[in-house]
């Protein structure tokens, strides 16, 4: 029996442009201590297999120090490392996996074909490929199968299972399980899976260690596995120091910021948040601004988005004969012909400017 961890999509020196300068620099420091966090991990729970599945780096010329960084953190690791790059830091003369010295225990597949390393202290055989390129066209599992040997046979690959169209190293599910494979490593999908089993084969993608933007929510962390007796088992391990969070709050009828407070959960310092205001607000709307400015303090960085609707009663005065009536009678057939949300919510703020100007107020 041993174990083993999987990881992958960490994205080292990622831009992370969506913060402030301050925030962006401090968020790129966090994540070049990952290696360090990792091997801590590793150490304390006895785990002698470490299998990193790709696009360690957000692209192949990261900075020397990152690499170094991470290189130091993984030759503290009491495990053997296995590393399959990706397309983002794909193998390749000049590149960060060639330019940096890497410690013993590291073993980095630069092969754009599968190739075997044993592990005789484990009973086991590491089969990997990396990426020779910003893309990889053709199945690195196509023609495998693992020898049936009595050894557990391990696969570690950067890819996609049967795509919509064959950029990212396509896999077909028939070569999975044609594989022999216990198990199957994959990186390149940012959101984890549940275990996925093709023939005998378990595979499964871990997401990637850190969130970066709204498209990557809620926990991040990697897979702890357990092989025994030629079966494997998995545990998803959350492991990121933030997290990105999206939260809706109807606001109506209720004053805003109460609203919002009434929503958050106990915890959000650390966190990342955008908050979306819905429902129906008075034809001034909501400061989104003001209520971001107010909750900052409560958050890592929170961002409030404006999509109330403007409340009915208002709506109630198109029928009146003055010119505030004409305009919304106007707006009101623009918002009943609008087919998209983006196209809504372009009424609703001209509706929401339009009666600021006619009562001679300050919208802010």
């Amino acid at each position: 029996m041993f174990r083993f961890i999987h990881a992958a999509d960490i994205h080292l020196d990622s831009a992370f442009s969506a913060l402030s300068p301050q925030q962006a620099a401090s968020r790129r420091r966090e994540s070049r201590e990952v290696g360090a966090r990792l091997a801590s991990y590793v150490n304390s729970h006895h785990v002698s297999l470490v299998l990193l599945a790709g696009d360690l780096f957000e692209d192949r010329g990261a900075f020397r120090e990152t690499g170094e960084l991470l290189a130091q953190a993984l030759g503290t690791m009491e495990a053997r490392v296995f590393i399959a790059p990706g397309n983002h830091d794909w193998a390749g003369r000049g590149g960060i996996w060639e330019t940096v010295d890497w410690p013993e225990n590291v073993h980095i597949f630069r092969e754009g074909v599968l190739t075997a390393v044993e592990v005789p202290e484990l009973g086991a055989v590491i089969h990997g490929a990396a990426f020779t390129g910003p893309e990889q066209a053709v199945s690195l599992l196509e023609g495998f199968t693992a020898p049936q040997d009595g050894r557990v046979h391990i696969g570690l690959l950067h890819g996609e299972v049967e795509p919509a169209q064959a950029r990212y190293a396509p896999l077909c599910k028939e070569q999975i399980a044609a594989s022999g494979l216990t198990y199957l490593a994959l990186g390149h999908i940012h959101k984890r899976t549940e275990p996925l089993v093709f023939g005998t084969t378990v595979c499964a993608w871990p997401g990637c260690l850190e969130g970066r933007g709204f498209d990557e929510l809620g926990e991040k962390g990697f897979y702890q596995g357990t092989v025994s007796g030629g079966s494997v088992s998995l545990e998803f391990v959350p492991f990121a120091r933030r997290r990105y969070e999206i939260l809706e709050v109807d606001v109506t009828g209720r004053p805003p910021r109460a609203a919002v407070e009434a929503a958050l959960p106990p915890d959000t310092a650390q966190n990342l948040y955008r908050v979306i205001l819905t429902g129906e607000a008075d034809e001034g709307g909501v400061s989104a601004a003001a209520l971001q400015e107010a909750l900052s303090d409560r958050f890592y960085a929170l961002e409030v988005r404006d999509r109330t609707r403007v409340a009915q009663d208002i709506w109630a005065r198109a029928d009146e004969d003055s010119l505030r009536g004409l305009f919304l009678r106007e707006l009101r057939g623009k918002l009943e012909a609008a087919e998209t949300e983006e196209e809504r919510e372009i009424v609703t703020q001209a509706v929401r400017f339009g009666l600021a100007a006619l009562d001679h107020r300050d919208l802010g």
